[in-house]
């Protein structure tokens, strides 16, 4: 059984074994300090669930407790929201993603630009296993603007829409996905080293 001084106390590279240790009642805990204000506590129980997620099914019944973070007034637990949902596409039976997709990619204009970030990293998770959804998540990331993002940011978030889009693109492509490959290439956002490696995965 987990309790908050271990949780406190662990170091971070050993969160994923302790994970693997987890009961029932343990998760339900974890779930619960998700909203507890302090970072460590709340950070290594994110971690936890997420590394728990990887390899059971056994998080996914909260699902719709992550889905009511998407609409949190808090950007962090906005973030729990998209990254636990996004590691439990994998066991989603019930096939709620289908129903949930809307409110996720609504984080995609998040005033947070970390948040962004987070929602559209964490999309490689559902692109994996929900082909369904590519063209819905395709035309999402191709509506951005990214000269509405934060100057220091654009770099960072465009590269993270294309990264997603390329993996799209293996599977099916569009006119539009190219498109917009081609224009971020050659539109002087991108450095010399990120161009290349964008190129590499083409």
């Amino acid at each position: 059984m987990i309790n908050l001084d271990r949780l406190l106390a662990i170091e971070k590279e050993n969160l994923l074994e302790l994970s693997k240790t987890l009961e029932a009642e343990d998760i339900s805990l974890l779930v619960e300090w998700l909203t507890e204000k302090d970072d460590k506590l709340r950070y290594h129980s994110l971690l936890l669930l997420e590394h728990r997620s990887e390899e059971y099914d056994d998080v996914y019944p909260f699902w719709n407790i992550f889905c009511e973070k998407l609409k949190s007034t808090n950007s962090y637990q906005r973030s729990i929201g998209v990254r636990l949902i996004a590691v439990n596409v994998k066991w989603d039976r019930d096939n709620k993603i289908d129903t949930t997709i809307n409110d996720y990619l609504k984080i995609i204009d998040d005033e947070k630009p970390i948040t962004v970030r987070q929602c559209i990293q964490s999309l490689i998770k559902i692109v994996l296993y929900r082909p369904n959804l590519h063209n819905k998540i395709a035309n999402e990331l191709i509506s951005v603007d990214i000269m509405d993002v934060k100057p220091t940011m654009r770099k960072l978030i465009l590269t993270d829409i294309l990264n997603i889009l390329l993996l799209i693109k293996k599977h099916q492509t569009t006119e539009e996905i190219d498109t917009y490959i081609f224009k971020a290439l050659t539109g002087g956002l991108l450095d010399k080293k990120a161009i290349k490696q964008i190129e590499l995965m083409l």
